[in-house]
């Protein structure tokens, strides 16, 4: 059976200078990427979360749900003044709190509340879903073996 990628190969046959075996390997790459994109756009949506705030959201539980401004700034390689923009709106959403520090109190903690991290959760359920059902056209050892070979893949173009 023939998938996209296939029609895109014989499409190109005879025009591109391309090793067919390399661009299937890339191009269903960016494809199964894209896919994945677009489902995690939906599950946004779906629980009613813009990017930026999952984004802020999802570094904080990843640090145990507290951070300080110049952390999530710097992590999420934006401005201070963009941090302060973005953290006031996830405030007014109730999506986090900020409160100062109990030794310093020039120190502003920003934590994640308990409705952003609902939201968050809804999130990450609804991707993982979408995660799992693409992987699960694979047997295990095709997952194993798959992981592996990403991995090598990768670990090439990092060094």
């Amino acid at each position: 059976m023939d998938d996209s990628v296939d029609r895109h190969l014989a499409r190109w046959k005879g025009y591109a200078p391309f090793d067919e075996r390399t661009e299937g390997i890339v191009t269903r790459m960016q494809f199964l990427v894209r896919q994945l994109h677009q489902a995690k756009d939906r599950a946004l949506v779906e629980v009613g979360l813009q990017q930026f705030e999952f984004e802020t959201l999802h570094w904080l539980v990843a640090h145990g749900g507290r951070a300080t401004p110049s952390q999530l700034a710097g992590e999420l390689k934006i401005s201070p003044a963009g941090i302060t923009g973005r953290l006031d709106t996830l405030e007014k959403a109730g999506l986090l709190r900020r409160t100062r520090g109990e030794r310093d109190r020039r120190r502003v903690d920003v934590e994640i509340s308990d409705l952003g991290r609902e939201l968050w959760t809804g999130a990450q359920r609804i991707r993982g879903e979408v995660e799992d059902g693409m992987v699960g056209a694979l047997g295990v050892e095709e997952r194993d073996a798959l992981n592996a070979l990403l991995k090598r893949m990768l670990l090439a173009v990092e060094e």
